[in-house]
C-alpha cells in the first residue's frame, strides 16, 4: 500500500481523547453513582477500570472482575503495529488496577469505501499477537463501517480486591516511579506529519505493563495509574485529587524517548498535549521550569507506562507525594 494509514484520521491515539475537563463536566450530569458494596471501583475518581467483587473463594481470598474498554485512531502507518499498540494500551488499564487480563473482544471501525477492508486483518493480527503475549483470550468483537479507522479492545480481567492498585490510595512521603519514558505524543505527531518512523516509540507503546504491575503488587504497593491521553501531569493531578495529597516532580529525573525534545523544538506538539496543560495549569506550580518542559510533562501518551506511588527496582523515581491540597509542583529544569 502506498498511502499512509495516519492520513485517514484527524487525530491519533490517546491524543484524540475528549479533553479531561470537558469529559468530567459531561459525566457529572449523566453517569449515576452506585452505592452497591460489590462495586469496589466505579466512576468516582476516574480510575483506569471498573472493579466489581464477585465471590469469596474457599481459601478466604476474594475475587473481583476488572472491566475496561479502550480504542483510538491510528498513531502509526503500519497496520500490524497499530493493532499491537492499541491492544497493549487497552490491556494496560487492567494492569494499572493490579489485575490480570483473561478475555478480550475486538472493537473495530473501518472506512470500507476508502480503505480496503483486507488491511483490517493486519490490525487484528497485531491485537491478537499482543493478547497472546499477555495470556489473554481474544474472542470475537464488534465492527462498524466508520469514516475513520478505529481499533481497540474491551477487556475483562480478574484481581484480588485486597491487593488492588488504585488512584485514591496515595499517601504523603511516598516516592513516585514512572515505568516508561515520555515523548510518545510528540513523536507520533511528527510521524503523522513527516512519515518518519521512531522504533523506540513503537517498542515502548507495544510493551505490556504486566511486569511493572506485578512488581508493584509484589512490593506491597497499593497506588498507581497508567499515563495515557491526559499526560503525566493530568494523570498525576487526578491521582492527587483522588488521594487527597499533593505531588512534587523533579523534571530532570523524568525519562524521555530519543528525539522527543527535538520534535518538540520543531513544533510537533499534539493539540491534546496543549489541552492537558491548560486543564491542569490551575493546579500546577511550574514556575521553576520553562513552558517546553511543561508541554512535555503534559504530552498525551499512547500506551504509556505506569505511575506508581512507591519504588520499583529498575525504574526511575521522578518525584514524591506530599501533604497538601491536590496540586502538582514541578522543579528541576534540565
Amino acid at each position: 500500500m502506498t498511502d499512509r494509514l495516519t492520513r485517514y484520521a484527524a487525530g491519533g491515539g490517546c491524543a484524540c481523547k475528549v479533553p479531561p475537563g470537558e469529559l468530567e463536566r459531561v459525566l457529572a450530569g449523566v453517569m449515576p453513582t452506585s452505592a452497591a458494596e460489590e462495586l469496589i471501583v466505579g466512576l468516582e475518581n476516574g480510575d483506569d477500570a471498573a472493579v466489581v467483587r464477585i465471590a469469596d473463594d474457599v481459601d478466604g481470598r476474594g475475587r473481583a472482575v476488572v472491566c475496561t474498554a479502550d480504542f483510538f485512531t491510528p498513531v502509526v502507518d503500519d497496520f500490524y503495529d497499530w493493532g499491537r499498540i492499541a491492544a497493549a494500551n487497552a490491556l494496560s488499564d487492567v494492569y494499572a488496577m493490579g489485575g490480570e487480563p483473561i478475555a478480550a473482544v475486538n472493537l473495530l471501525g473501518w472506512p470500507r469505501s476508502t480503505l480496503p477492508f483486507e488491511y483490517a486483518a493486519e490490525v487484528l493480527r497485531g491485537g491478537a499477537d499482543v493478547c497472546a503475549e499477555a495470556g489473554c483470550h481474544l474472542a470475537g468483537g464488534h465492527s462498524i463501517d466508520d469514516p475513520e479507522p478505529k481499533y481497540g479492545l474491551s477487556v475483562t480481567g480478574i484481581a484480588d480486591p485486597a491487593r488492588l492498585l488504585r488512584n485514591d490510595a496515595g499517601t504523603p512521603g511516598v516516592p513516585l516511579t514512572l515505568t516508561k519514558p515520555l515523548g510518545v505524543g510528540v513523536l507520533n505527531n511528527r510521524h503523522k506529519a513527516t512519515g518518519e518512523v521512531f522504533p523506540d516509540a513503537v517498542a515502548s507503546m507495544t510493551t505490556l505493563n504486566r511486569d511493572a504491575a506485578r512488581a508493584a503488587l509484589a512490593a506491597g504497593l497499593t497506588c498507581a495509574t497508567d499515563v495515557t491521553g491526559f499526560g503525566l501531569l493530568g494523570h498525576l493531578y487526578k491521582l492527587c485529587r483522588a488521594s487527597g495529597v499533593a505531588a512534587e516532580i523533579d523534571a530532570a529525573a523524568v525519562p524521555y524517548l530519543p528525539g522527543a525534545r527535538e520534535s518538540l523544538a520543531e513544533g510537533f506538539v499534539p493539540g491534546g498535549s496543549k489541552r492537558n496543560l491548560d486543564w491542569v495549569r490551575p493546579h500546577l506550580d511550574g514556575s521553576d521550569v520553562d513552558e517546553d518542559e511543561l508541554i512535555l510533562l503534559a504530552d498525551a501518551q499512547t500506551s504509556g507506562g505506569l505511575l506508581v506511588a512507591g519504588e520499583l527496582p529498575g525504574y526511575p523515581v521522578i518525584g514524591r507525594l506530599v501533604a497538601g491540597e491536590a496540586r502538582v509542583t514541578v522543579c528541576g529544569q534540565r
